[in-house]
């Protein structure tokens, strides 16, 4: 029993090594499993290991690459920027989060691609209506976590700080934003997730080009190896930035961590 204990607590202290194994065990069931299918169908990833070495060297993943880049920066970046900026002012401001309240909802409930077709005509098919999409998707889950996060500081802090004569402004920067920290993160790992999403999305229906291009073309010419490529590019992309937000928040609350790990 102590060692299946101590074997537990190994794995646990060791998340990279049960991630990589889990991983590879997926990888190595894909491969057996796909042998004997049609590759028309399903694709083994030695097959796409060697799509992606041919696609990589003729140019044409890499340049995808940076065509999608450039969009998804600029739209993650407004998304997170803009979204904790309203959702800080709606929190902070109650005539303000009356007055945009109704809109915001309505907006969030609205299928965004039914609103496809008005932002390209409003913002053409370039990178202005990919990001505009792209930002219609991802912006609200960084507003409404922002607005929780800063609504949920329980008063007895601020009575606290208000006690020892703190400014608005320092309860805010103090007490309110650090608090808020955690819910905040939360929203822009939603919003990262979401603006992956964006950009294919955009580059479905906007000019096809990018990896949401890439997708297009080779679907349309049952290249089922190359399909995998950008497909499996864009979930890499999805985990690294991820773990990139985690290891952010990690080190902006370091007093959330040090407490879970006290209990």
């Amino acid at each position: 029993m102590t060692e299946r204990v101590g074997a537990f607590a190994w794995l646990k202290a060791h998340s990279t090594v049960v991630r990589t194994a889990a991983v590879v065990v997926f990888f190595a069931f894909w491969e057996w499993a796909a042998r004997d299918m049609s590759p028309l169908f399903m694709a083994t990833p030695s097959a796409i290991g060697r799509a992606a070495w041919l696609i990589t060297l003729n140019g044409e993943l890499p340049r995808a690459f940076m065509d999608s880049m450039v969009p998804f920066a600029i739209g993650l970046a407004i998304s997170i920027v803009g979204g904790i900026t309203i959702g800080v002012l709606i929190a902070q401001f109650w005539l303000l989060e009356y007055l945009l309240d109704p809109f915001l909802n309505a907006l969030y409930a609205i299928p965004r691609i039914a609103l496809v077709p008005l932002i390209m005509l409003w913002a053409g098919l370039g990178v202005g209506g990919k990001v505009a999409i792209l930002v219609s998707i991802a912006i609200f889950p960084v507003i409404i976590n922002t607005y929780a996060g800063i609504r949920d500081v329980r008063g007895s802090m601020l009575e606290i700080g208000r006690a020892y004569c703190a400014t608005e402004w320092q309860l805010f920067t103090k007490i309110v934003l650090p608090a808020a920290v955690p819910y905040v993160m939360a929203g822009v790992r939603l919003s990262v997730g979401l603006a992956i999403i964006g950009m294919v999305v955009a580059e479905f229906f906007t000019a096809i080009n990018g990896l949401g291009g890439l997708i297009v073309a080779y679907a349309n010419a049952f290249a089922t190896a190359k399909l995998f490529v950008p497909i499996i590019v864009i979930g890499v992309l999805g985990v690294g930035l991820t773990e990139l937000v985690m290891m952010l928040e990690r080190r902006l609350s370091r007093w959330r961590v040090a407490e879970r790990e006290r209990f």
